[in-house]
């Protein structure tokens, strides 16, 4: 990604709801619309297909989870303009969504320690606003590889 880091972000988020993009996460990403964007924020609607349900109809946890990764990944890398690696993904799922239910997905950068940044992802259900899942998520920088190793002899 390059360029402006939101619109980089946006871009690589769109692309993956339009079947670019590894296999997996263009299935659970189908049809994600980006409603509203800035540095460290993303605001998503998502209407839950049945190629990511589970046997019962509902929204599979693991299509979840990976939209939650995502979704919050492109908010940091709107924040920060670079991309990182996840170290911590916590996710509670309070409830489900059923196949063709809409649901609000908001990422938004809640820390930012230079090398390691954190994101909250909401999700939400469109009719009533109820809490879906509440995703918290560490990433580490690529950057700056070599003042860490320097960091970590002192």
């Amino acid at each position: 990604m390059e360029g402006n880091p939101v619109q980089s972000s946006n871009r690589w988020l769109e692309d993956l709801s339009n079947g670019l993009g590894h296999q997996l996460e263009a299935i659970t990403l189908e049809g994600l619309k980006i409603v509203k964007a800035h540095k460290g924020f993303i605001l998503c609607n998502f209407v839950v297909s049945n190629r990511i349900s589970d046997a019962d109809g509902n929204w599979h946890v693991g299509s979840m989870a990976t939209l939650i990764d995502d979704v919050g990944a492109a908010a940091i890398y709107s924040y920060g303009g670079h991309v990182k690696a996840s170290v911590d993904l916590n996710i509670s799922f309070l409830s489900t969504a059923k196949i063709q239910e809409e649901v609000e997905v908001e990422a938004k950068v809640v820390g930012d320690k230079g090398r390691i940044t954190s994101v909250l992802v909401e999700v939400r259900r469109k009719s009533n606003g109820e809490l879906i899942a509440l995703g918290k998520q560490w990433m580490a920088s690529h950057n700056n590889s070599n003042k860490a190793r320097e960091d970590m002899i002192v």
